[in-house]
């Protein structure tokens, strides 16, 4: 039937036929012969006989099947066969004359050599096999590759290419079904009836609210912040089983998420019932992960965001007021220079202040000073309570929507949100003495602490820089989030884990008990040692030989095609040229790394960032200064000096 058709033609005749191109290496692989089986080939009289014998077992074993009357074998597997037996390749043309006798023969080789005839009880076997499998892919090369890999294996003679697709059709649907299943075993009718109006324009909407459900993120800001925690809390009220997911294999899960991110409203709608309920489900819980991912991320742009908007600030605040500074420094200079000269001539200090101004304009220039100095240690700190209002717009709903989670280390911060997060739902300003400062570095501490009161901004700002760094380096974890989640989710169960030992399933491809393994392992050793030997005796190792007492390996020659190398050339050259400097340039004007790089001394930033990232660049490839600047027109070791990128 043409709905059980999983292959095309073309994928069809790469499971039933040697390739045209065959390698040496496979040749050697799947049709060099044992002596046991080199005896039993050899009973046979006539020569043409045992060619067509041992061509028939070549079949059985690659590419799996009966070889066909009249069937044409490659010329480099009938050389090699014959070659083997010592025959000349071309008797094998006698050999198609009775096909009586090809008959015997396959009988023959089943008997000595253990192949089985496809039947209906290795047809229930194979799908038994195949179930787990299909269960995690529902490719339909995979499935039938998997088959015939699997019948090779167990030296059951492949049936027609259409019998295998059909098996594997029937198993693949019966997975599917498990899987479905599986996912919407919870759900109640309320939720079936909530899950077909997600398919469904409502009369006061524009579109349908699975449309509006995958809708992106958009930038970060409050406004979208909100919109995303609104889609995230429609999700949630659903109330589906997030545990339901665990039961299904990842690529499944990934395949049904999938189909619910692209598939139409109305193509969901024709499909049958069980699968679109899974399919809902499915996407629904994936996006919620993807939703609380997308909303904290925004929470960590908008906090950089005020962070480096009050650091700029900052910046502008004190460039603008340089000019005034500078003034007031070479004036207190010149009056510095003014009382030592009065000190070495023992003259009066006041009259050697008003040789350089007058007294009242002494007494004004203080005045002006005071208004310019910066406390001792001045940051843009001091700013942020200028931006706090719009962290209001958003930071409520962060924490009524999240619940976060730390490690022992990160939980003050936890209980000050908590602290923060009563005082949203109770509408209060002061924040409780008893509240937890324990987590207030001692940046911010002059900040949050003033005199005997907790500043309301400050602490709560704070906390947020802290959950911020905390999300950041995982010591703080959001619940439901894939992207934030504790560490130990990553990690099986104890208890599972406790199951797999006991019962003796643990999921790997290999035997778990050492002795066992090992005991495998040397067997699988000296099997292949054995036969790399006997090869080696009779010169059929591939590629290998020994001479004066040598092991002499041919080196392997070049897969890739010489067009590739043109191709490449082309593509090259279609590609702008870019120097690194400006990469890092463009790089920089995304980070703002740069900032981070300041002279060791005077602690001031280096004003030509090319200069900077030519000198780390540098660095980073260990070329050094004086070779960058050879290599770099315009560019000497003097600028990296005078940039302060120098040897300090």
């Amino acid at each position: 039937m043409a709905t059980r058709e999983l292959l095309s033609p073309a994928q069809r005749l790469q499971f039933t036929e040697i390739p045209d191109f065959i390698t040496t290496r496979d040749i050697a692989r799947y049709y060099t012969f044992s002596n046991d089986e080199l005896k039993v080939i050899k009973e046979r009289r006539r020569p043409h006989n045992r060619l067509g014998f041992a061509v028939q077992l070549s079949y059985l074993r690659f590419p799996g099947r009966v070889w066909n009357l009249g069937e044409i074998v490659p010329e480099s597997v009938l050389f090699y066969i014959a070659s083997q037996l010592k025959l000349d390749p071309t008797i094998i043309t006698e050999y198609s004359q009775r096909d009586t006798t090809r008959r015997e023969h396959l009988a023959e080789i089943q008997n000595n050599f253990g192949f089985h005839t496809f039947n209906t009880s290795i047809y229930k076997k194979l799908s038994k096999w195949l179930l787990p499998f299909a269960i995690s892919s529902d490719k339909g090369m995979a499935l039938v590759g998997a088959l015939i890999d699997e019948m090779r294996l167990r030296q059951i003679i492949i049936p027609a290419i259409s019998t295998v697709e059909r098996l594997a059709w029937e198993v693949r649907n019966r997975a599917q079904k498990l899987v479905c299943f599986e996912l919407t075993k919870s759900l109640t009718a309320l939720q079936k009836t909530a899950l077909d109006k997600l398919l469904v324009v409502e009369h006061d909407k524009k579109v349908t609210n699975l449309i509006w459900l995958r809708q992106p993120p958009g930038q970060a800001n409050p406004r979208n912040f909100l919109k995303l925690v609104e889609r995230l809390e429609f999700i949630r009220h659903l109330n589906l089983e997030e545990g339901c997911l665990k039961r299904i294999h990842q690529n499944r899960l990934l395949q049904f998420t999938k189909t619910g991110a692209k598939s139409t409203p109305a193509h969901l709608s024709r499909l049958d019932e069980l699968r679109r309920y899974a399919i809902l489900v499915a996407f629904l819980i994936e996006w919620s992960t993807s939703l609380v991912d997308y909303a904290i991320g925004m929470h960590d742009k908008m906090m950089g965001k005020l962070f480096n908007k009050s650091e700029h600030q900052h910046g502008d605040k004190f460039q603008r007021d340089g000019k005034a500074i500078n003034e007031k420094v070479r004036l207190y200079a010149q009056v510095g220079k003014a009382l030592i000269a009065a000190r070495d001539e023992s003259n009066d200090a006041y009259q050697a202040i008003e040789s350089v101004l007058d007294w009242e304009k002494f007494i004004s220039s203080v005045a002006e000073a005071e208004k310019l100095a910066r406390p001792a240690d001045f940051d843009y700190l001091e700013l942020l309570d200028n931006r706090y209002s719009q962290l209001r717009r958003y930071t409520p709903k962060l924490l009524e929507a999240f619940e976060f989670k730390a490690t022992r280390a990160s939980l003050p911060v936890i209980k000050a949100l908590e602290v923060i997060k009563q005082l949203n739902i109770s509408g209060g300003r002061k924040v409780p003495e008893s509240a937890d400062t324990s987590f207030v570095k001692p940046r911010w501490l002059k900040h949050v602490i003033k005199g005997d009161t907790i500043d309301r901004h400050y602490y709560e700002m704070c906390a947020l820089a802290e959950l911020r760094s905390g999300l950041r380096s995982g010591d703080i974890w959001v619940a439901g989030s894939k992207q934030f989640q504790d560490f130990e989710d990553y990690l099986l169960a104890d208890s599972a884990w406790q199951s797999m030992r006991s019962s003796h399933t643990i999921p790997v491809a290999v035997a778990t008990d050492f002795t066992t393994y090992i005991e495998q392992r040397s067997l699988e050793l000296s099997e292949q040692l054995s036969l790399v030997s006997s090869l080696m005796a009779e010169k059929k190792l591939v590629d290998v030989r020994i001479e004066n007492e040598m092991l002499i390996i041919t080196p392997l020659t070049n897969a890739v095609p010489k067009e590739v190398d043109e191709f490449s050339r082309k593509v090259h050259r279609l590609l702008p040229r870019i120097k690194l400097t400006d990469l890092l340039v463009e790089v920089d004007s995304w980070t703002q790394f740069t900032k981070h790089f300041t002279h060791l001394h005077s602690g001031e930033q280096v004003s030509d960032k090319v200069v900077l990232l030519s000198a780390l660049l540098a660095d980073g490839i260990n070329l050094g200064l004086t070779r960058m600047a050879d290599a770099t027109v315009g560019m000497s070791f003097e600028r990296f000096s005078f940039a302060g990128v120098g040897k300090d």
